[in-house]
């Protein structure tokens, strides 16, 4: 398979980057494997309490528009970022440039389109829209990356894309509209962004994918925030918490992608709308159905299917890539 654009060669002696990235021995690696999908069900709560926040932060009297919002999140993130360089020297190490490039734009449109339709539709329709991202990241990730998914994950993948229709169904049906295209397209961007993610990390660390993220969202998102700004407190409150939850999440995800692969970690990302469905109930006071709890329910078995230990979805030269550099 040839390399994504911006990847660096390899030895000779190794039919692919993606063999080279696999080369290293498997000898504790189930231990990397079980703190990364413990990882990604961290961020995936982080992630449905942001999106609960975005959407507070967006329906204030004078709160912010979906552009504001995202610059917000995208320009605190890179300070995140440019602080942790300074405290860790080091930390910032961009190898694979061109496709750290390709992350920033791809992971940054997906975002201000995530943050259009979280400002025009229910919270949780918002977030169980670009939630169907893990379907076409698996689809994509076995043509890119050649990670094929077990059944096993398929299954397990299946589960939770229907839980997540029974929960989109529970929220009182699905219309169309601009929300909803821009959730729909904010998950295909985001599904390429997933599997630039998984192809940077055997050589970035997951704090300059971040950083490249930032960057990218932040050019994406600073035309569309030149509305009148809010001033109240409590807009800025609500903002500043989307940051740090975003910037959580963010390390947590990326980092989790150096040791599993795109289908595996797919089914940990439906954690997410479940999460934003659940934390809406409690702080939007958003309605559920009977047919939203099925959904719920749908999800965790998926979940707690997906991570049975079982043979590690196909990649090729037989091993998931580990990470690069620092924990970081």
């Amino acid at each position: 398979m040839p390399p994504l654009a911006g990847q660096p060669a390899v030895p000779p002696a190794c039919e692919s980057w993606y063999q080279a990235a696999a080369m290293s021995s498997d000898a504790g690696c189930g231990g990397h494997r079980a703190a990364a999908r413990t990882q990604l069900f961290a961020s995936g709560v982080l992630f449905g309490l942001m999106a609960v926040l975005a959407r507070l932060a967006c329906q204030q009297p004078m709160g912010f528009t979906s552009g504001q919002a995202a610059t917000v999140r995208f320009g605190g993130g890179a300070l995140a970022c440019l602080a942790l360089f300074a405290l860790r020297p080091g930390t910032f190490r961009p190898v694979q440039k061109r496709l750290l490039l390709t992350r920033g734009l791809l992971g940054g449109a997906a975002a201000l389109l995530y943050f259009v339709a979280l400002a025009r539709i229910p919270a949780g329709e918002a977030t169980l829209l670009n939630a169907t991202h893990p379907v076409f990241a698996t689809l994509f990730a076995v043509f890119a990356l050649g990670e094929k998914p077990t059944a096993r994950l398929v299954l397990a993948l299946g589960l939770t894309s229907a839980g997540v229709g029974c929960v989109l169904g529970g929220t009182g049906g699905l219309s169309l509209g601009w929300g909803e295209a821009a959730g729909m397209a904010s998950a295909l961007l985001g599904a390429g962004a997933i599997v630039s993610i998984r192809a940077l990390r055997p050589t970035d660390n997951a704090a300059t994918i971040f950083f490249a993220f930032c960057l990218g969202g932040f050019a994406v998102s600073l035309p569309f925030a030149f509305d009148a700004w809010p001033l109240d407190g409590s807009s800025w409150a609500l903002a500043l918490a989307v940051v740090a939850l975003s910037v959580a999440a963010q390390l947590l995800m990326t980092h989790a992608f150096g040791f599993l692969t795109v289908p595996e970690a797919s089914v940990w990302q439906q954690v997410a709308p479940v999460a934003s469905y659940l934390w809406a109930l409690a702080i939007l006071g958003e309605k559920t159905s009977a047919l939203g709890a099925v959904g719920v329910t749908l999800v965790l078995v998926g979940v707690g299917w997906g991570a049975v230990p079982g043979r590690q979805a196909s990649v090729p030269g037989g091993q998931p890539k580990g990470e690069a550099g620092s924990p970081i």
